[in-house]
């Protein structure tokens, strides 16, 4: 419900000012830039954020975090990379293979 109102307020914000700008307003492109960054980082982090699949491989650490993905109901943990201090997100009740 956040995200669709998040994207809701970014659409409109966007729109908002491009049509401002468009109409002579210069104040509306910073609005249009703005608008469209967070209408872009809402979608993109869904996408982002959505690897829940088998354990990493490489220098990946388990880590002792879990919590329940509030959309589909699978706990999933968390994987840590110490070089790049990634963080990946597993889902495990299809893996076991590592502990």
């Amino acid at each position: 419900m956040l995200r669709a109102a998040v994207l809701i307020v970014a659409a409109a914000l966007a729109a908002g000012g491009l049509l401002a700008w468009a109409t002579g307003h210069p104040q509306g492109l910073p609005a249009a830039l703005w608008g469209s960054i967070l209408l872009l980082a809402t979608l993109f982090e869904r996408w982002r954020y959505r690897q829940a699949s088998r354990s990493p491989d490489g220098p990946w650490i388990a880590t002792e975090e879990r919590f329940v993905d509030p959309e589909t109901g699978r706990t999933l943990q968390v994987w840590y990379e110490p070089h790049s201090g990634a963080r990946r997100y597993v889902d495990e009740t299809q893996d076991r293979s590592r502990p």
